[in-house]
């Protein structure tokens, strides 16, 4: 490009970028607006015990602005990505100020393991919520019935092996108008034992997250009720306020699912981490040859050994049913060594199909969602 040109061309985009830069701003102040209406949302939301989230609206609004970009020649992915940011962004926004909305202002509430990181997360939301919070450690025993004077809720937040122990030792503390409830990742054997023990409210809760969650914008927690729901009723309206997406399930089912979903993923994952491990395998080595989809697995079993191993022990080894389950897990895998060792892809491409078949429609399902993450994991790395 000669001088002339190149002059030309400078004038002209330095045009174009003020242009856009201008458009840019408006764009930040659309924004700024658009919260503005949202503050006056949060607002009404609290003034009306109202939740969050609001999945059936997003869906809707997600909708329209697809088909308003594939009118406008915009690609409705990139609209979809956008705006999925945005919603985000204001729920989390509204999620946080829903934190200091207390269904039950003023109610004491004693946190078991108050000390722990999940115990603290959620004195932390009660607190802010209005609510007055005790905590009760393993040294504050000769405090408990002071502690448990007054109380409206008793959250036990120990390890599942000292849950049944903590259980006997507090109810003789308490009135039957308190609320007995666990977070612990079992639930049929607290939660029986809670009802033994216990005349008053009982109420089993699971929170399917850790305790450095930023927000409850959409984390599950699944409940188990025990006796007397109605009494649980602003506990249940509480989580949910604060933006928490509430499974209700009996304990026996919730066992078994977690089973599923817990233990064995974790088992599997901490068996493949150390297959890596004995391997001797050069993990970044194997990030440079790497496809999206092997760095996000690697990514997940990293993540495992990043985090506490007795709370993973708790979850993996916490019944015998589930032990048993992985037992049988591990036996499965040796039922593939005669197909390796007979090279038989006949025998792998016929088990692959009718597991395939088995799966269904889920799969697209699945090759939609990761394919989701892996553009997603393309765009950061």
């Amino acid at each position: 490009m000669d001088k002339k040109k190149n002059t030309q061309f400078e004038k002209q985009i330095l045009g174009l970028r003020d242009d856009i830069d201008a458009i840019d701003s408006q764009i930040l102040s659309l924004i700024a607006k658009r919260y503005g209406v949202v503050e006056k949302v949060v607002a009404l939301k609290k003034k009306h015990n109202v939740p969050v989230y609001h999945p059936a609206r997003e869906e809707d609004l997600i909708s329209k602005l697809r088909n308003q970009a594939q009118n406008a020649d915009i690609d409705p992915d990139f609209m979809e990505d956008l705006y999925r940011v945005i919603i985000r962004q204001s729920r989390v926004k509204q999620t946080g100020k829903m934190e200091h909305k207390g269904i039950k202002p003023g109610a004491k509430v004693l946190i078991i393991g108050g000390a722990g990181q999940m115990g603290q997360y959620f004195a932390s939301l009660f607190s802010k919520s209005g609510y007055v919070v005790r905590i009760l450690t393993e040294h504050d025993w000769d405090k408990a019935e002071q502690l448990c004077e007054g109380i409206d809720l008793v959250l036990i937040s120990v390890p599942i092996e000292k849950t049944y122990a903590v259980i006997d030792q507090i109810v003789p503390y308490l009135s039957t108008k308190a609320i007995l409830s666990d977070l612990t990742s079992i639930k049929a054997k607290p939660l029986e034992r809670m009802c033994t023990a216990h005349k008053g409210p009982v109420i089993g809760l699971h929170p399917l997250f850790g305790p450095t969650t930023a927000s409850l914008d959409k984390q599950i927690i699944v409940i188990t009720h025990g006796r007397d729901e109605t009494a649980c009723q602003w506990l249940v309206e509480q989580l949910t306020i604060w933006g928490a997406i509430l499974v209700t399930s009996t304990a026996k089912e919730h066992d078994d699912i977690m089973g599923l979903v817990q233990a064995l993923r974790h088992f599997a994952t901490f068996c493949f981490g150390q297959f890596l491990y004995t391997r001797h395998a050069k993990l970044e080595k194997t990030l440079e040859f790497s496809s999206p989809i092997y760095r996000l697995e690697l990514g997940m079993v990293g993540r495992l050994f990043a985090q506490d191993a007795p709370l993973y022990s708790e979850i993996i080894f916490a019944t015998k049913e589930r032990r048993k389950m992985l037992k049988a897990y591990v036996t499965s895998l040796g039922q593939h060594i005669d197909m390796l060792d007979e090279n038989n892809k006949d025998l792998f491409i016929e088990k692959f199909n009718r597991i395939a078949e088995w799966f269904g429609p889920f799969s697209e399902q699945a090759m939609r969602e990761s394919t989701f993450l892996i553009d997603k994991l393309i765009e950061r790395f």
